[in-house]
Order: structure tokens, then C-alpha cells, then sequence
């Protein structure tokens, strides 16, 4: 016979069903949905952190969100350049890319990177299909300047191919590299090529994973985190230059997506642990919330009142 006599233990696990329970009405509310993830950084690089991610994407796909990931790669990159003997140049920003170095950005992103995410993803069953931009003409580019060779700015987005494959029940993982228009390749920003998915797919939701905390006012004093904004604040930050620099390309495809429908969009480490799950099913979430409109502001600061009232109105 055994006696449960650890108090803690039974604290710990009435928390766990509290935070369950506290899951409840996001799950209700994102059922049935897609959300587009970016995801890049140090928590791809980390074997371990990396497992972590992939388990809580497979877990929203469980509870009924469609995910579909989009990735970089820039450090793969970096060591493959060192390997073939390409120099590693950016400007502003950009990766300079050369025609013989985009065979070099194609076969990292493409064949290594999303390929190992892909495995990751489907160590918990088959649910993951990598996807190249080109795959399906799904992203189409033109070169952004000459200057920066290789390097592709979006003219258009064909999700048919990404919705085939989200209405088979699959995770669309998706690397940035574009058909161009003029039958080249073209180097995409993982954080561009996401934004511009998730307008273009119609996501409920945008999730930028990154190596911060989330936006902050004064980076970097960690008092100064913003917890929820409206996209005309985020817009005024990019335009301020008041923000790290680092910090610019992933607002900027948060307010793209916005403008182009998306409800919200959010900033959030991605070495957190359980970030995500955090984020997307918990009232206090652990990142930045950027909102499309005022309504999806209001209802963030009062979810379990927003689905009390309609629960009401149903009854």
C-alpha cells in the first residue's frame, strides 16, 4: 500500500491541470486553424531545444491547429560557405548571395536543414513534407538588387500546394529559397518568406521564434518587455528606429502579415522551453503579441470574458 504524502508533488500536479484547464478556450478558439511559424536561430541550432519545438508543433497539430513551418538557416549556411571557400558577405542586412553560392544556399536549406526538420518532426509519426519555395511555384521572386546577387524579393504566393498538403492532415516545412521569374533560384529572408506565407495562406495566428524575449521598448533592459501592442505602434517602432536592429525584419513581417489579415501575430523566444505551447494556450503567454485590430487588443486583455459572453449569447 502506498500513501501520498508528497504535498509538493500534489501541488505541482494541481498546477499541470490547472494550466490545462487555463488551455481550454485557445484550443476552442484556434481548432481548425493554421498558424505559421518562423523558426531560426538558437533554437534550431540546439539538438536539444530543436526536439522541444518540434514536440509542440506536433502537439498543435494533435489539439487541432494546422502548423506550418517556415525556416532559415543562416548558420548551416555559414559553415557550408567555409567549406566551399565562398567569402561571407552581408549587406544591409542581406546575405550577398552569387549564382554559384545560391547552389550552396539551396543544397543547405533544402537538402540538410529542412530535411532534418522534417525527420525531427516525424520521429512522433508521418506529418511533416518539406517544401522548397519552388516546389509548386509556392514562392515567386525577382531579384531584389544587383548588389546583392541572389537575394530575391516576393512578386507572389501560390498556397495551393501548401493547402493540399494541410487538407491531407500534413506540417508543410518550408525552406526560403523562390523560383525566379527568371528560372533561377533566389535567396529568400526566413522571416520575409513567412510573413508574406502567412498573409497569403489566411493565418489565424504568425509566430516569430527568436533568440529574445520578445519586443522591447528599451533593449536591452528586460523591464522594458512589451507584452501586447496594436500593428500601428509596431509600425511606429520600425519607423522610430527606437528598437534593436535585429529586431526590424521580424516586426516587419509581423505588420505584413497584419496588413494582409492575419488577427495576430507574436514575438516569442524560442528557447523557451514549451514557448510555443506557452504563447498560444495560456492567458499570459510569454512573448510579444502584435494585434491587427483593435477588437483581437480587447479580447487578448479579457479572453475568458470574451468566450463567457458568448457562451451567454449561445445559451
Amino acid at each position: 500500500m502506498k500513501f501520498a504524502k508528497d504535498t509538493q508533488l500534489r501541488a505541482n500536479l494541481h498546477a499541470d491541470a490547472e494550466t490545462l484547464a487555463e488551455a481550454l478556450p485557445w484550443i476552442k478558439e484556434a481548432t481548425g486553424k493554421t498558424v505559421v511559424i518562423k523558426y531560426g536561430g538558437s533554437a534550431m541550432e540546439d539538438p536539444e531545444l530543436r526536439a522541444k519545438v518540434m514536440s509542440d508543433i506536433v502537439l498543435l497539430k494533435i489539439i487541432g491547429l494546422n502548423p506550418v513551418l517556415v525556416h532559415g538557416g543562416g548558420k548551416a549556411i555559414n559553415k557550408a560557405f567555409e567549406r566551399y571557400a565562398f567569402p561571407v558577405e552581408f549587406k544591409d542586412g542581406l546575405r550577398v548571395t552569387s549564382p554559384e553560392a545560391m547552389d550552396v544556399v539551396r543544397m543547405v536549406l533544402v537538402g540538410e536543414v529542412n530535411q532534418n526538420l522534417v525527420r525531427d518532426l516525424n520521429e512522433h509519426g508521418n506529418l511533416a513534407v518539406g517544401v522548397s519555395g519552388g516546389d509548386g511555384g509556392t514562392i515567386v521572386a525577382r531579384q531584389l538588387a544587383p548588389e546583392y546577387g541572389r537575394v530575391g524579393e516576393i512578386v507572389q504566393v501560390n498556397v495551393e500546394y501548401l493547402n493540399a498538403l494541410i487538407e491531407k492532415d500534413y506540417i508543410p516545412v518550408v525552406a526560403g529559397v523562390a523560383q525566379g521569374l527568371d528560372g533561377g533560384y533566389y535567396n529568400i529572408n526566413a522571416d520575409v518568406a513567412a510573413g508574406a506565407i502567412a498573409g497569403a495562406i489566411g493565418a489565424h495566428k504568425f509566430i516569430a521564434l527568436t533568440d529574445v524575449d520578445g519586443v522591447y521598448y528599451d533593449y536591452p533592459n528586460r523591464d522594458s518587455l512589451i507584452s501586447n501592442m496594436t500593428r500601428d505602434e509596431a509600425r511606429a517602432m520600425v519607423q522610430s528606429g527606437s528598437i534593436d536592429t535585429g529586431m526590424i525584419p521580424k516586426l516587419k513581417s509581423c505588420i505584413d502579415a497584419l496588413d494582409a489579415g492575419v488577427m495576430r501575430a507574436h514575438v516569442i523566444n524560442g528557447k523557451t522551453p514549451h514557448a510555443l505551447l506557452l504563447e498560444l494556450l495560456t492567458n499570459t503567454g510569454v512573448g510579444t503579441v502584435i494585434h491587427g485590430t483593435e477588437e483581437s487588443y480587447e479580447r487578448e486583455m479579457h479572453p475568458l470574458g470574451a468566450f463567457a459572453s458568448k457562451l451567454s449569447v449561445n445559451q
